[in-house]
């Protein structure tokens, strides 16, 4: 029995090792980022959704009043079978996903790019000249005979084959 005790109590010791390192993978950086981001872009899309079904769909069914259509929202084309194109909800939803992405992209995408851009270094061009092994001067990277020492240089090719 005493061995079965043991062996009870190293499984929970080790069990209670494995939550430590589930915590510290929640608690690394990127996951709390990723959860917030979620968070934030769900509380979004509800303003999104609820700014275009209570002030921009309105606003197209008043145009739209002007040619006899009623209600934009509960707008639907009849289908075979007693079945209903819902094309007022179907505009509606693509309205809203139109405005959130064009405020993901202006207000994340663009920024993000632009900070990386000025982080990340530049590559540096090609040279186009390398020096004379007998006098130490720049010359072209196809020249064959120095232009300072008239030897004669082999020419230099780069790595892609120019």
């Amino acid at each position: 029995m005493a061995s079965l005790r043991e062996f009870g109590s190293r499984g929970l010791k080790s069990s209670i090792g494995s939550l430590g390192g589930f915590q510290k993978f929640i608690l690394r950086g990127n996951v709390v980022d990723l959860a917030v981001g979620i968070v934030i872009g769900a509380a979004f899309t509800a303003v999104v959704s609820g700014f275009v079904a209570d002030f921009i769909t309105p606003l197209i069914g008043v145009f739209l009043a002007l040619f006899g259509l009623k209600d934009f929202l509960n707008f639907a084309l009849p289908a075979y079978g007693g079945n209903m194109f819902k094309v007022g909800a179907f505009i509606n939803a693509l309205l809203t996903f139109a405005i959130t992405a064009a405020v993901v992209y202006y207000f994340v995408v663009l920024p993000v790019n632009s900070l990386t851009a000025r982080y990340i270094p530049h590559q540096a061009a090609p040279p186009t000249t390398h020096d004379c092994p007998y006098c130490l001067n720049a010359i072209p990277l196809a020249a064959t005979r120095c232009g300072f020492c008239t030897s004669e240089v082999k020419p230099v090719t780069l790595m892609n084959g120019q």
